[in-house]
């Protein structure tokens, strides 16, 4: 199959996520964004994931991750017109992070209903980031160092970061953390996390997910001290051996999205924003490539 057939199957299958949601589809933006990032689409992972809740159910996310050797992502999504300049800490921060870190590739999340969203760097498995590194880095959220003591309590302060994620519409950060012993996944610990969070009680629900969860991350911005959204991360092979049946609107949509992938992935998060809603997200794979199955390995792999 040629490129450009490859590339316009990806176009449909992307359209198609929309419609099987019933979202608009932004045809110019997601046009954009495959036009800015080419020359990497048919040699590299190609995922989607939806959700549940006011947040994740308007629309269809679809990522793929770029090589660390050209340009950066960043720098690519200004020059074609993905992200407007601004003086705001953000526009820095991915530099910053990629100066201060190795890093192993970065990513590209974008909606089939709006474009261009994040921007994400990811870490080598075999040698992650301990939080501690990006603490004073200039641009980043004071919410992040003001809740440091939180992570510090909850085992998070080691070397257990695989991926730093920057959301460019919502002003936001996320730090993901792989590595999780199994003592900090018992139900009385989950408790204690939604304690210091200050949220209702979790769901039985959730506290069953979370017991198989490899991976915790956290949502943090400018304007609160307070972490925003955080979620547990469960990889399966497949969504039967989940041990909660999985949401109807989910079900659905993988049944009819399309797949080229023949090593597929199956990720399922529960996240809790600081409201206390408990919302339900998957992602799986329309391209898969071996090279990022390191990654995807419980005690490694990135939400």
């Amino acid at each position: 199959m040629s490129e450009a057939t490859e590339l316009a199957d990806l176009y449909s299958a992307v359209e198609e996520s929309a419609r099987l949601l019933d979202v608009p589809y932004a045809q110019d933006k997601v046009r954009s964004v495959l036009t800015a990032y080419e020359k990497v689409l048919a040699t590299t992972p190609i995922a989607f994931r939806m959700g549940t809740g006011r947040r994740y159910s308007n629309d269809v996310d679809w990522r793929f991750p770029v090589p660390t050797d050209g340009v950066d992502p960043y720098t690519t999504a200004l020059a074609h017109g993905l992200l407007e300049p601004t003086d705001h800490p953000i526009a820095s921060l991915f530099l910053e992070v990629a100066e201060r870190c190795k890093t192993t590739f970065y990513g590209v999340d974008f909606g089939a209903a709006s474009g261009l969203k994040k921007l994400y760097l990811a870490f080598p498995a075999d040698d992650m980031e301990p939080l501690s590194t990006l603490l004073d880095l200039p641009s980043m959220p004071r919410s992040v160092a003001e809740n440091y003591d939180f992570f510090v309590r909850h085992g998070m302060d080691g070397r257990q970061m695989p991926m730093f994620s920057m959301d460019y519409r919502h002003r936001t950060v996320n730090l993901y953390f792989n590595a999780l012993s199994a003592d900090m996944l018992t139900p009385q610990s989950i408790r204690s996390i939604f304690r210091d969070l200050e949220l209702p009680e979790p769901s039985e629900r959730l506290l069953r997910l979370s017991e198989r969860a490899f991976g915790f991350y956290a949502t943090l911005g400018w304007d609160s001290p307070k972490i925003e959204r955080s979620a547990f991360s469960i990889l399966v092979k497949d969504p039967a051996e989940l041990p909660v049946p999985m949401e109807p609107e989910i079900e659905k949509f993988l049944a009819g999205i399309r797949r080229r992938a023949t090593d597929d992935k199956f990720l399922y998060y529960v996240a809790v924003s600081s409201s206390g809603e408990e919302v339900y997200k998957f992602q799986s794979y329309y391209q898969f490539q071996p090279w990022l199955n390191p990654m995807l390995q419980s005690d490694s792999s990135p939400a």
